[in-house]
């Protein structure tokens, strides 16, 4: 098992040279886009001629690391944030989220997609992106590939959106202040990485809201990681499986990551110590992803057909046009 874990470290630690070149600090891709790139490429690549006995290396890596690796997400965010950005943001983000991950779900539905990549894909563009995706998949346990599909589609309109929303703001076309458009960059944008470079692109003032309001969509990961916990015990219920399999299943590492930011919150650790654990806390996700990418091959894409991709399309429209409508005209009653 430790020739699969080094391995996919090694994948991990090319993804971070990777992504210290100026291009990609330019587009704002964080290493575990990268690394779930690199992963894939290795997928498709010289996966067959990887011996058996390292497949359980790189299982270890896609499942318990990743828990690890959510919980440790919690040193990113305090409970202060929260108050900071005060009832404007937390309603915001929250109905964001609920109409994003409930719309994607009818949506997917509707196009008679896969459960599992619609609920992954809801989830991702709703909360944080690809680190949603990864606690929902250590949540749901669902194929690697399904988890691939989910990320890519939140990797692309997020993307987009990036770029798209500091050239929209400064031509005027968005017409929000200041903290306006820090709402609304925060509580739409896909990816923490996003809401950064978007911010930082439209200016500070800007920057430090978008990335609290973003911070506050990812703790509505928690709620949302136990109410899918629940979901998934019912359906198993109703559908005559299992006792086993209908029982809720909790995700302690939600709960650990709620902890952290408690712990966080009181400031206890020098900045510095709090800056090394994120740093560890990337490369250890920026593992998660690599491993995920190492289980996902073209095959499997083609699987998944368009349909995910559409559902993306749809909720990222709703995103642009619900979340200005939220900060143009809910978020100024509310500041």
């Amino acid at each position: 098992m430790l020739h699969g874990i080094l391995l996919i470290a090694l994948f991990s630690c090319a993804a971070f040279y990777i992504g210290g070149a100026k291009f990609f600090q330019d587009l704002s891709f964080s290493p575990m886009i990268i690394g779930i790139v690199l992963g894939m490429l290795y997928a498709n690549s010289l996966r067959n001629h990887l011996p058996e006995t390292w497949v359980p290396g790189i299982q270890f890596c896609s499942k318990k690391i990743l828990r690890l690796g959510i919980i440790l997400y919690g040193f990113r965010l305090t409970f202060q944030d929260v108050m900071a950005v005060g009832t404007a943001g937390i309603m915001i983000d929250a109905i964001i989220v609920t109409v994003t991950i409930l719309g994607g779900i009818a949506i997917g539905r509707l196009l008679k997609m896969d459960r599992d990549i619609a609920l992954l894909t809801s989830i991702g563009s709703g909360i944080c992106g690809a680190a949603a995706v990864l606690g929902a998949e250590a949540t749901m346990r669902t194929q690697p590939y399904k988890t691939a599909v989910a990320v890519a589609t939140v990797v692309i309109f997020g993307t987009i959106a990036m770029f798209v929303y500091p050239i929209a703001y400064r031509s005027g076309i968005l017409a929000l202040s200041p903290d306006e458009m820090g709402i609304y960059a925060g509580s739409t944008l896909h990816e923490v990485a996003h809401a950064v470079g978007a911010g930082n692109a439209m200016g500070e003032n800007i920057a430090n809201v978008s990335i609290i309001v973003k911070m506050i969509r990812v703790m509505l990961l928690v709620p949302v990681l136990l109410i899918l916990g629940y979901w998934i015990a019912l359906s198993a219920r109703k559908s005559n499986t299992s006792a086993e399999k209908g029982k809720v299943a909790i995700p302690w590492f939600a709960i650990g990551f709620l902890a952290v930011i408690g712990f966080n919150s009181f400031g206890l650790l020098p900045q510095n110590i709090v800056d090394a654990i994120n740093y560890i806390d990337t490369f250890l996700l920026t593992m998660a992803m690599a491993a995920l990418g190492a289980e996902t091959s073209i095959d499997k894409f083609k699987k998944a057909g368009a349909k995910p991709f559409i559902l993306a399309a749809i909720l990222f429209v709703w995103l642009i046009s619900g979340g200005w409508l939220l900060a143009k005209y809910v978020a100024p009653a509310l500041l």
